[in-house]
């Protein structure tokens, strides 16, 4: 079965995306900044990101994926265990996981204080400070990939007809006509497509869905 790389798991996701749903005036450029869910896409977090798919289709040993599960495991179990346990510092307390935001603050810092875990290996206190550190940016964006999900969930049947959509812009049924789109998702990233036309779109298949 073919390998499908969403454009939150990996840059060559964005890629074949990008190749099959915008129209492209000149030599295709694979940059960070056409991913736009990078602070997901990051060279620390790959093996966490593309091992579960690389086992799913039998390109990586049992051995490998279970210890990239257990480096996940013990990360999530790190970031809970910090929420749980507070500092007090000239008479305010903070989680240990709110003092690893500071700037001025590492996991190592955590450790040297009594609050980190010495036995925690380098890279998942890797992960745990740059989660804590990020979480705001990084929780934005996987709301977006959630929402984008649903989206993907929407399929759209082959040879549907655009001419019979009322409120759909002219530009978007021609861009529509011409991509054929599988998903509402695809649809949203088609240049020239609006969210209005998407939602009009949704709209007019949920009616059929029902």
């Amino acid at each position: 079965p073919p390998i499908l790389v969403r454009r939150d798991q990996g840059y060559v996701g964005v890629m074949i995306d990008d190749l099959v749903t915008r129209e492209l005036t000149e030599p295709y450029r694979l940059l960070t900044s056409r991913a736009e869910y990078r602070l997901l896409l990051r060279q620390d977090n790959a093996d966490l990101r593309l091992t579960p798919l690389g086992h799913e289709v039998g390109l990586v040993a049992r051995e490998r994926y279970e210890a990239v599960e257990e480096k996940r495991q013990a990360i999530t179990g790190e970031l809970d265990r910090l929420k749980k346990n507070y500092i007090n510092q000239s008479g305010h307390s903070v989680s240990a996981l709110g003092f690893l935001r500071r700037p001025d603050a590492s996991y190592q810092t955590l450790v040297s204080l009594g609050f980190g875990s010495p036995g925690l290996k380098i890279d998942a206190a890797e992960q745990v400070e740059i989660e804590a550190k990020y979480a705001g940016y990084i929780e934005k964006q996987r709301v977006e990939v959630t929402r984008m999900a649903r989206l993907e969930a929407r399929h759209i049947p082959k040879g549907f007809d655009y001419d019979g959509i009322t409120g759909l812009r002219y530009e978007a049924r021609q861009k529509l006509k011409r991509h054929q789109p599988a998903t509402l998702g695809q649809t949203s990233r088609i240049d020239g497509v609006t969210p209005a036309d998407v939602a009009i779109l949704m709209v007019h298949l949920e009616r059929g869905w029902k």
